[in-house]
């Protein structure tokens, strides 16, 4: 690591004239990354955008549209003026390509164009969706790994990789959970031994037999589904996201032989908190799904101890932290791990997001469509799985069983109604199962190797254009809640 005081211009210096290939830049934490570089540091050479797209023209307009042309980027658009357009075809570069094959899928001549220009790779691409496909998740989360790592041995003068994967990777583990690597073969249940190739070719015996089968489009989608996780919970993880996060992890440690790594693992990330835009955000998180639905009053409860320690960041916090990290390690012939948290240093209860929710709407109520305020009551929540299944049970199954009967007696004149009803119960026990692990999470994630990146950079407590503060003991949850993540969610999510 860089040893010294790092200040937020040192910070900014370092990416001019570098050349900087970023995947998942479409998603919420790449436009991040990418307007910040863009705006802190205008001499940056180029950044190389991988998106999945059939040519460079429809990257290039994927891009634009959704990246470049997002709210966030106003304060740079503003900054530039007229010039705005010009800057971004000067230093932006789209590339049509996938992090799942090999070499991109970029042609020979572009592949070696890149691999002598590129000084940093930052690998945000992934699916995140805990009830995703196993083929899909794993081409993405695990061979995606596998094909960065093997680009990167290939550039001859990269000075640095930094990974994306997530805090989770620690499955339901309770009390400290360590800033520690993967290594291949390792599992979280106790007895097992994972090998990633088995479970490449597991996938494709699967989608053999779905073919001979002549399975439907329908059935194939629920069998890969099942699939992955089924695999997962066998090796002691709670879903497919998160187990193949890991296996993309142990991949990186194991191929990367000298290569400079980094791996970020944010746990829960919110909205903006200062730059550049405060409350703006993309893509609903979990605690955002419930604060929509309880602001339109359809949602009444949820799974979650009230004690629970919440474990969020806000995303230019998790950008800040990725950017003094490319400095401190650059050239480092090392792999270092850090959890970007809050549960350790400033721990939030889910107390605290009841409450600031409530408040938030006693002061600004939302309104029916008569207009009229909407009378708002607090939300209820159960703290084990146990109490919220028989409530469920209570409140929803049995009115459905009296209505399956009343079915039968009557020929079936409910019958479509039953189903609809039976099959949102369904998904309702579904997202229970889904959501548990993280709702009812009982660990805390060891942030000392990010405390001491945070000593080794002098802050810049202006929160000007040069800022790369990523301390959350900064952060006053319930303001922040109050003030700037509800409105954003209302403005850019409702």
């Amino acid at each position: 690591m860089v040893i010294g005081k790092m200040e937020a211009d040192c910070v900014a210096a370092y990416f001019g004239g570098k050349n900087i290939l970023i995947t998942g830049a479409t998603g919420f934490l790449g436009k991040v990354l990418v307007e910040k570089i863009l705006r802190v540091q205008p001499g940056v050479t180029k950044l190389f955008l991988l998106v999945r797209a059939t040519d460079d023209k429809s990257a290039r307009k994927r891009v634009q549209t959704e990246v470049t042309g997002r709210e966030i980027f106003q304060v740079l658009r503003e900054k530039h003026g007229m010039g705005f357009e010009d800057f971004i075809e000067e230093k932006v570069c789209p590339l049509a390509g996938d992090v799942m094959y090999k070499d991109f899928g970029l042609d020979t001549a572009k592949l070696e164009e890149l691999s002598k220009d590129v000084d940093i790779i930052v690998n945000g691409a992934a699916t995140t969706n805990f009830y995703e496909r196993y083929d899909v998740a794993f081409d993405t989360n695990v061979l995606g790994a596998k094909q960065i790592c093997a680009f990167a041995n290939k550039c001859t003068k990269l000075k640095m990789l930094l990974h994306v994967s997530t805090a989770y990777v620690c499955g339901e583990q309770e009390g400290l959970v360590l800033e520690k690597p993967f290594m291949m073969g390792d599992t979280l249940r106790e007895g097992t031994h994972l090998d990633i190739e088995s479970e490449l070719n597991l996938i494709k015996h699967a989608q053999m037999e779905l073919k001979a089968n002549c399975a439907t489009d329908k059935a194939e989608r629920k069998t890969m589904k099942e699939l992955g996780l089924k695999r997962a919970r066998h090796f002691g993880w709670p879903n497919t996201y998160v187990f193949t996060k890991a296996m993309g992890e142990m991949l990186l440690g194991h191929l990367r032989g000298d290569l400079p790594v980094v791996i970020i693992r944010p746990s829960i990330i919110t909205s903006i908190l200062k730059d550049p835009l405060p409350g703006w955000m993309e893509g609903v998180r979990t605690i955002d799904s419930v604060f929509l639905g309880y602001a339109k009053q359809a949602l009444k409860f949820f799974l979650v101890d009230p004690d629970t320690i919440m474990d969020v960041i806000p995303g230019d916090m998790v950008v800040n932290s990725m950017m003094v990290a490319m400095l401190a390690h650059s050239e480092e012939q090392a792999q270092t791990i850090y959890h970007v948290t809050s549960s350790m240093s400033n721990p939030a209860s889910y107390m605290t997001l009841r409450e600031s929710a409530h408040r938030y709407f006693v002061d600004n109520p939302p309104r029916g469509e008569n207009g009229e305020p909407i009378r708002m009551n607090k939300m209820r929540f159960f703290s084990t799985v146990a109490r919220l299944r028989a409530y469920m049970v209570i409140k929803y199954k049995l009115p459905l069983e009296i209505l399956h009967l009343f079915n039968i007696v009557l020929c079936g004149v409910f019958s479509r109604r039953y189903n609809e009803l039976s099959g949102k119960y369904r998904l309702a026990m579904h997202l229970i199962d889904l959501y548990a692990p993280y709702t009812l999470f009982k660990g805390r994630f060891d942030d000392m190797n990010l405390e001491k990146l945070r000593k080794a950079k002098e802050q810049n407590s202006d929160g000007g254009e040069y800022n790369f503060d990523f301390d959350p003991k900064t952060i006053d949850w319930d303001k922040y809640f109050y003030m700037v993540h509800f409105p954003g969610v209302l403005k850019y999510l409702a």
